[in-house]
């Protein structure tokens, strides 16, 4: 279970100053996602290590100490904070939120880090819902475009009626959202988002055709 860093009955902790951040405990995870840095440049990323506090990021460009950065990580949502260190390959980061969203953020966590060892079925991480807008596209690598119809949704993946039956894996755009396919049924596909939204609302107006 995660928590807060708790010491020993015996150790009696300094007063902490605001400059001090909370410490959490880490789990390993392997998920990606896409990071904005203060001048607003993009890039995609790997969380390595993660807690409701920090994180350790794999990222193309490490930006500087104390600079802002903004991710959006699958499965887990939108975080910010700032960069703490510059490691081999990336960084580390804080996080800042709210101690609701940290325990939501704990949760998620331990989802992620037990979901292999208890066979967690992945269309169960959230609820899924017939959305507003039913009618959309589906758009493959090579500029294939086809009609398709959304059966239900969640906030990471969906449930479409297509024509076509992508191989299993297939990186595919729904709407405009990036998506790739991880099981086929009689009627259509089920996907997975590239990147898990914190708003339903926003999943739905993705899905509008251009």
């Amino acid at each position: 279970m995660l928590s807060d860093a708790i010491p020993s009955p015996r150790f009696i902790a300094p007063a902490r100053t605001r400059a001090e951040p909370i410490q959490f405990q880490r789990v390993k995870v392997s998920v990606l996602g896409r990071y904005m840095l203060a001048d607003r440049r993009e890039f995609p990323c790997q969380i390595l290590e993660m807690s409701p506090g920090d994180a350790v990021v794999v990222a193309p460009m490490s930006g500087v100490i104390g600079e802002k950065v903004i991710a959006y990580v699958d499965l887990i949502g939108r975080i910010e904070g700032t960069i703490l260190a510059q490691i081999e390959g990336g960084f580390s980061m804080d996080i800042a939120a709210s101690p609701r969203k940290r325990d939501k953020m704990a949760a998620q966590l331990t989802w992620l880090a037990n979901k292999d060892l208890l066979n967690l079925p992945e269309d169960r991480r959230h609820e899924r819902v017939v959305p507003d807008i039913r009618h959309s596209s589906v758009v493959l690598d090579d500029g294939r475009r086809y009609n398709c119809k959304i059966i239900d949704i969640s906030l990471s993946g969906a449930a479409v009626e297509l024509d076509v039956r992508p191989a299993l894996g297939t990186a595919i755009t729904l709407g405009r959202m990036r998506a790739r396919v991880v099981r086929h049924f009689q009627n259509g596909v089920a996907v997975e988002f590239a990147s898990a939204q914190e708003m339903l609302t926003v999943v739905q107006q993705n899905l509008r055709m251009n």
